[in-house]
């Protein structure tokens, strides 16, 4: 599979991975009043974001033709 993930999408995808990952914590740690069932939702989003992050592929754009990438790049 080849990279068709960009250097901009990789970072917003890094910001809201973490964003997301501190807020399924929170929630374990009872730190606000939100239902106990969003810590794993947002965990498993955190982690599938950081890993399309960090391998630069994601299997949607795959599938669906995109990619976020310059063309340079693909070369």
């Amino acid at each position: 599979m080849s990279q068709n993930v960009g250097t901009t999408d990789r970072q917003l995808r890094t910001a809201l991975g973490a964003i997301f990952g501190i807020g399924s914590l929170a929630i374990l740690a009872s730190v606000g009043s939100l239902p106990t069932i969003l810590s794993p939702v947002l965990g498993v989003v955190a982690l599938i974001l950081l890993g399309t992050a960090a391998t630069g592929t994601c299997g949607l754009y795959s599938v669906l033709g995109v990619s976020t990438g310059s063309a340079e790049a693909e070369n």
